[in-house]
């Protein structure tokens, strides 16, 4: 009697430790299946992006040559391969504010109330310093950088630049910027986490202008001390702009 008792109740329990590892499993398949919907929506913005960027590639050229002038290409496709980079970059920065809230709503069901407020203020936050960085990078560095390079030229020596490196000199000089301007809302968020404290900003102010130039050297195009200044100055300055948000505003 006792051992049929057993009997009955090791299925029981098979039962039991099984139910748990098929929701496991369940949870698991539904979070992929979340996650490649999320990023065939945040590629089909690119590509909608980028068919946007390419109907309007004779302007979007027009405006990316204006620092350099007149171009030229070497090479019989490569014009055609260069409009087709350019319109797909820009799809991807169209499509960046999608692809940043795909994100967002991928993370939203782990996340508390408050946290959800914070990231929803963080997110598009963000998105804006990144666009601004751009901008900055590309109608005020960009044009003084080409006006630099170009003055080492003289009646034996013409600028003479091909389209698709002047694209990809362009593209590696701007988008770093977009990245370093997100330096005060880094700083501001661990800083409004405890940590980062004003006190500790503070003491490595020499460090940071020392590694911002380090910095610079490392993701410009050209080994040249104007183009590193160009993006070590505003590292240093936005790295004080979060430094005064944590001191005067988070007061920590």
């Amino acid at each position: 009697m006792e051992q049929s008792k057993e009997t009955e109740r090791l299925p029981a329990e098979a039962a039991a430790v099984k139910e748990p590892l098929d929701d496991v499993s369940m949870s698991l398949i539904a979070h992929l299946t979340e996650l490649r919907a999320r990023l065939i929506k945040s590629l089909l913005a690119v590509a909608v992006g980028s068919g946007v960027g390419y109907y309007f590639i004779d302007d979007i050229m027009h405006y990316l040559t204006l620092p350099a002038g007149k171009l030229y290409y070497m090479q019989p496709s490569e014009a055609f391969f260069t409009y087709i980079k350019v319109a797909v970059v820009a799809g991807f920065l169209l499509a960046l504010p999608v692809v940043f809230y795909q994100v967002w709503r991928f993370f939203l069901p782990a996340l508390t109330r408050r946290e959800r407020m914070t990231l929803g203020i963080v997110e598009p936050v963000s998105v804006l310093l990144f666009f601004a960085g751009i901008a900055f990078a590309f109608f005020l560095v960009l044009p003084a950088g080409i006006r630099f390079f170009m003055g080492f030229g003289n009646a034996e020596l013409e600028a003479l630049f091909s389209v698709d490196r002047y694209f990809d000199f362009t593209l590696s000089f701007v988008l770093p910027f977009g990245f370093v301007f997100e330096l005060p809302l880094i700083i501001t968020i661990l800083g409004k986490l405890g940590i980062l404290t004003s006190k500790f900003l503070g003491r490595y102010q020499r460090i940071v202008i020392f590694l911002s130039f380090v910095l610079g050297a490392i993701i410009t195009p050209t080994p040249d001390i104007f183009t590193q200044s160009m993006i070590a100055l505003p590292m240093i300055v936005l790295y004080e702009v979060g430094y005064g948000i944590v001191r005067f505003i988070l007061r920590k």
